[in-house]
């Protein structure tokens, strides 16, 4: 059974218990402005567990996808993930702790097939300071269900997760009572911290063992299903909502709700008695896939495969949901799984774009469960492979420079394929990478700063505490170089104001807008001059528009101006305007207060740009007596830069 056939199997075991099946909630919750995505399967469900009715009934059943970018720097060991699906069941004050456990226990052991000599549960010991007794009814459900199976099933009170380490796991042991901060669930944190009005309740958790794994003592003396060491994995824990914090201590309350998460890839990862949970089904056919196109093998390059194959399966979720990679939010930490995956790929020596052919193998992973995937392919490969172009010559740049530096800090003389050669300093020698080294792989390549600080990290060279100071410093100093006169206000390279002039600034900046639209946000204005003939406009490229492109650029363009956009102006303090996604000709190089232009409202926005304008009033200007948008030539300007000449005809 592989994991899409485990989570069919969770579904329909669960409708045939007169549960609704109800679909995912987007990655990211529109309504909820506390976390940027969803991270747990019972995060959409709160207001019901809460006591809100749900439209579908008391008992409900699916399968969630969440994703927690916490997890980013932990991905390359055997079962950490940012993307990953939780199965939910849940009852709105209908059964509880009867039927649930025991019905979690047969999907486990009759349904998927796990030995249920390899499954150990821990529960709730109990919390004398509230009156909160422990959970003998869980206990004795357990003890009954093992003996149902001929296990015997040994009571172990452990406490804290400390003192599971003391006490590890003795012959015959299978139930395991832990305090409030392992298997007690309210909103919060501590039980002891838990306010009056809050609900809560103890929970039971379900571990699997790989008994081919040893104990690595590094962790504490012994082993325990809490233990991080790889041996114990939680497949799922059911939260018994059970009890009301009161101004005076605890009481029952009169509806009890279940809330179940059973992670699918660690329950498929058990059902492979296996604890890479990349072994999958869900994502070992993208390690295949990488296998192919890198001629590189998982056993030698394990890491570096899965982190592009959770990254990139994460980021194609994201696509489905209708995030795109941006500088803000959630479009900044899909950008950053994007990059990071396009990062690893070297490792792999894949320097070629390669997202266009792994990301059809993930999106037909779950065509045929998400119809939402299957609607969106072409889209959803589209986003990330436009992402993957505008980044990957910056990679390229950035790491070639970075060898450079980290030859020079330690101490090595290199020659490179382009003649030049780096001869270390004396005052650099067994030093690590400065805040000024990553100051000009970012100012100067366009190297993200994470990145700088990741490659330092894999190499083992030294960051110092300093770095980030001394970055932000050299930024400042740099600000502070490249104010000019008039304190924010720029030309544009106009000749004049006179309405022409205005017209084809206009166009300038609705010809900036689609050629990032078709290139990527990457792509910088690099110099403009505009006459009462013709645009000029200069950008980094690195080839020859296409025929095709070059008439999509137009099509957009005569796109906004058939719109008609209102093109209004406001003034901001210079870091507030970059925060909201301003772009600009010099960067981040401004007074302390701009001047930014918008054209267009809303998601009907086409341009958003720091300017000293002026501008026409409206869009429509530009087309007045009946005139239209024409690139007339696109040329090289110099190494990597293009100029676009266009006009009003």
């Amino acid at each position: 059974m592989n994991a899409q056939e485990i989570r069919n199997a969770y579904l329909k075991f669960f409708a045939d218990k007169q549960h609704a099946v109800i679909p995912r909630a987007p990655l990211v919750l529109k309504d909820d402005p506390t976390t940027l995505f969803t991270g747990a399967g019972m995060q959409p469900l709160m207001p019901y567990l809460l006591g809100e009715p749900h439209p579908d009934g008391t008992r409900l059943v699916d399968s969630q996808t969440c994703l927690r970018s916490q997890d980013i720097e932990e991905v390359g060991d055997n079962r950490h993930t940012t993307f990953f699906e939780m199965l939910g069941n849940w009852s709105l004050g209908d059964y509880f702790k009867q039927d649930q456990i025991r019905w979690f226990w047969e999907f486990l052991t009759d349904v998927v097939g796990l030995d249920p000599s390899k499954l150990y549960v821990t529960t709730f010991i109990g919390y004398e300071a509230g009156g909160i007794p422990r959970d003998e009814e869980s206990v004795e459900i357990w003890k009954k269900l093992f003996a149902e199976k001929g296990i015997e099933a040994g009571i172990a009170e452990i406490g804290s997760e400390a003192d599971g380490y003391e006490k590890g796991v003795q012959p015959g042991q299978r139930i395991f009572l832990y305090d409030g901060d392992k298997n007690w669930w309210w909103r919060g944190s501590k039980i002891a911290e838990m306010t009056p009005g809050e609900p809560g309740g103890p929970d039971t958790e379900v571990f699997y063992e790989f008994d081919s794994i040893e104990h690595d003592k590094s962790w504490g003396e012994h082993c325990h299903p809490n233990c991080d060491c790889g041996r114990f994995m939680e497949v799922g824990n059911s939260v018994f909502m059970e009890y009301l914090k009161t101004e005076t201590g605890f009481e029952k309350l009169p509806k009890q709700n279940v809330d179940f998460g059973g992670g699918l890839e660690r329950i498929a990862a058990a059902k492979l008695d296996s604890s890479d949970v990349f072994k999958i089904s869900l994502l070992w056919p993208i390690i295949e896939k990488l296998e192919a196109l890198s001629g590189k093998k998982y056993d030698s390059h394990t890491e570096s495969m899965r982190v592009i194959a959770d990254h990139l399966r994460a980021a194609t979720f994201l696509a489905v949901d209708g995030c795109v990679p941006s500088n803000k939010e959630q479009g900044y930490v899909m950008r950053r799984l994007l990059r990071r995956a396009i990062r690893y790929s070297f490792d792999l020596g894949i320097e070629q774009n390669f997202l266009q052919e792994v990301v059809p193998v993930i999106a037909d992973l779950y065509v045929d469960d998400f119809p939402e995937v299957k609607e969106q392919r072409e889209t959803i490969i589209a986003v990330l492979v436009k992402e993957e172009k505008a980044f990957r010559q910056t990679i390229r740049k950035g790491l070639k420079e970075f060898e450079k530096i980290a030859a020079r800090r330690a101490g090595d003389k290199q020659t490179y394929e382009d003649g030049t050669s780096v001869t270390p300093h004396s005052k650099d020698a067994n030093a690590t990478l400065f805040g000024e080294d990553i100051f000009v792989l970012y100012d100067t390549y366009g190297f993200p700063v994470e990145l700088s600080v990741e490659e330092a990290f894999k190499r083992d060279i030294e960051v110092p505490d300093s770095w980030r100071a001394d970055f932000d410093l050299m930024m400042q100093q740099q600000r502070e170089r490249s104010q000019t006169a008039a304190k924010g206000t720029f030309k544009g390279g106009l000749e004049g104001h006179d309405l022409i002039h205005l017209k084809y600034h206009t166009a300038t900046h609705l010809l900036q807008s689609a050629l990032r639209q078709i290139f990527g946000p990457e792509l910088r204005q690099h110099g403009s001059n505009i006459t009462t003939e013709r645009l000029r406009f200069d950008f980094n490229l690195e080839r020859k528009m296409t025929p095709e492109e070059k008439a999509q650029a137009e099509e957009l363009v005569n796109g906004w101006i058939a719109d008609d956009l209102p093109v209004s102006y406001t003034m901001y303090p210079t870091e507030e305007a970059l925060d909201m996604g301003a772009i600009g000709p010099f960067g981040e190089r401004y007074g302390d207060e701009v001047k930014v232009y918008q054209m267009g409202e809303g998601e009907q926005c086409a341009s958003l740009e720091i300017c000293g304008g002026p501008h026409v009033d409206h869009t429509g200007q530009l087309a007045e007596g009946g005139k239209r948008f024409k690139i007339t030539k696109e040329e090289a300007s110099s190494a990597g830069i293009r100029r676009i000449k266009a006009i009003l005809t």
